[in-house]
């Protein structure tokens, strides 16, 4: 099964124009919308027409169209060739790519189609950043059927999200947002788009779940629905029964392309601030620690002395960051910032990432056993931030035996088979027991329970400690190329 966003403008040429074709053709079984059974509290108001009635105006189809590269010119042509191609084109090709119908003077285009909705009653259009990505030319079509072309006035690929500005005469019907946060699991959800081009397509169903997770990034933070949502729902809205946006539909699970009830929407609250800042600056500044981020586990709150596994552990720290300046130290978790809990990394990556630089943040951090507060000023985050692993390997060797593991100390020999510089101190880890997860050899134990360690014999110093207190794990950091992380290895009690 797959994850597939529900509207994109396809790089490869043939490809865009094969869907722009399967867009006219008949329907397939497999991408048939499902049937839904209004819930019960629906269907006792008489269903959900006033209200699409009333939003409907506010939404929109958007067509974004990608110029293909000129043809080719085909010089010391027969006479009338010329004339030949102009009517009917270029063997070989389809009708539409220049293949006949008096197509053979026209350009192919890459075609994308999907939805979005007007939040501004001025012009401005919210859309999924995918559906418009590299287009030439952006259209809005209305419920009316009127055309307008839009201009794209920003961009942000973290979020998938987009603003378009078209010209308006007068007001338009513009959508407003729902507090996302008050959106409760099995909330009825409407959702509103222009699925496989049909045009105007309402669905209906519940919020499934909250807060899902799709590895789309740090900003992985989306409502499940089970309205069925299909190609070109993208950049549509989902509503509550009080016709206010609760999301935007970005993405489907599927394992045949069609809708099989599980759609993600991006939550109101995630979307409203990204699209005023983009209409406002057309791009968004985001806020940087300059720290490297490690979901905790029950092992490693165990280790840490924290009494569940929640908060965001900072697996490293880099050089002349905003972290270091704060006072952040790698192994610290940060409970809440600006006074808000931060169960997990997603938290504190999406806090930090709209707090506009040069402001502070104030964090809470948990640090040898207790809590204490730090102040950050944040800086402009970097274009592409290096989040690379880098991979050690080592032979296997006799080494001195830790917790189950075979460990041998850092010397020259070893740094230079690890390309490590000379600043770098720890412990190498020969070979690992079956029991500890995430370890491999050619790693660097630079610290254990925060204490740093430079031979065998301090780490199994730690590990006796960890467990006299009566822990079941020892926290180690490892340094494994140019990046560290925090892992735990278990110990027996004494």
């Amino acid at each position: 099964m797959t994850v597939r966003k529900t509207g994109a403008l396809r790089r490869n040429m043939g490809a865009a124009l094969l869907a722009g074709t399967a867009l006219l053709g008949g329907f397939v079984p497999a991408f048939a919308p499902q049937a839904f059974a209004a819930p019960s509290e629906v269907m006792e108001k008489g269903g959900v027409a006033d209200l699409v009635e009333r939003v409907s105006p506010a939404v929109v189809t958007i067509t974004a169209a990608k110029n293909a590269p000129d043809r080719p010119v085909m010089r010391d042509m027969p006479p009338g060739f010329e004339e030949f191609l102009r009517r009917f084109g270029v063997p070989g090709l389809p009708d539409g790519q220049g293949g006949g119908n008096g197509g053979g003077g026209r350009a192919p285009q890459a075609r994308a189609l999907g939805s979005g909705f007007v939040f501004d009653a001025s012009g401005y259009v919210a859309t999924n950043r995918h559906v418009i990505a590299d287009a030439d030319e952006v259209t809005v079509t209305f419920q009316d059927g009127t055309e307008r072309a839009a201009e794209i006035v920003g961009e942000d690929e973290r979020t998938d999200l987009a603003v378009l500005k078209v010209k308006a005469d007068k007001p338009l019907a513009a959508l407003k947002f729902a507090d996302s946060d008050k959106v409760r699991v099995g909330d009825v959800a409407i959702a509103v788009g222009n699925p496989f081009g049909l045009g105007g397509t309402v669905t209906a169903g519940i919020v499934s779940a909250r807060s899902r997770a799709i590895g789309s990034g740090p900003y992985d933070d989306y409502l499940q629905l089970d309205a069925s949502i299909n190609r070109g729902n993208s950049g549509g809205p989902t509503f509550n029964m009080a016709g206010d946006i609760i999301g935007i539909n970005t993405a489907i699970f599927s394992p045949n392309g069609g809708s099989v009830g599980i759609g993600f929407a991006i939550p109101s609250n995630m979307a409203k601030p990204v699209l005023e800042t983009l209409k406002q600056n057309g791009k968004i500044d985001r806020g940087w620690l300059g720290v490297s981020l490690q979901p905790m586990t029950k092992e490693l709150a165990d280790s840490l002395g924290l009494p569940k596994p929640e908060g965001a552990l900072i697996a490293g720290v880099e050089a002349k960051s905003p972290a270091e300046k704060g006072g952040l130290k790698a192994g610290d978790v940060v409970l809440s910032a600006d006074g808000k809990p931060m169960k997990d990394t997603r938290d504190l990556a999406r806090h930090v990432g709209m707090v506009n630089p040069g402001a502070k943040v104030d964090l809470s951090v948990w640090r040898d056993g207790k809590a204490r507060d730090l102040k950050i000023t944040v800086a402009q985050a970097p274009a592409s931030p290096d989040q690379r692993i880098a991979r050690g390997g080592a032979a296997k060797e006799e080494g001195t035996e830790v917790a189950g593991l075979k460990l041998s100390s850092l010397n020259d020999q070893w740094r230079e088979r690890l390309q490590l510089d000379g600043d770098v101190n720890g412990v190498v880890v020969l070979d690992v027991p079956g029991d500890v997860e995430g370890l491999r050899a050619g790693d660097v134990i630079q610290s254990v329970n925060n204490t740093p360690v430079a031979k065998p014999a301090d780490v199994s110093a730690q590990v006796s400690a960890a467990a006299k207190a009566g822990r079941k794990n020892a926290l180690i950091q490892v340094r494994r190329g140019d990046a560290s992380a925090f892992l735990t290895i278990p110990v027996k009690p004494v």
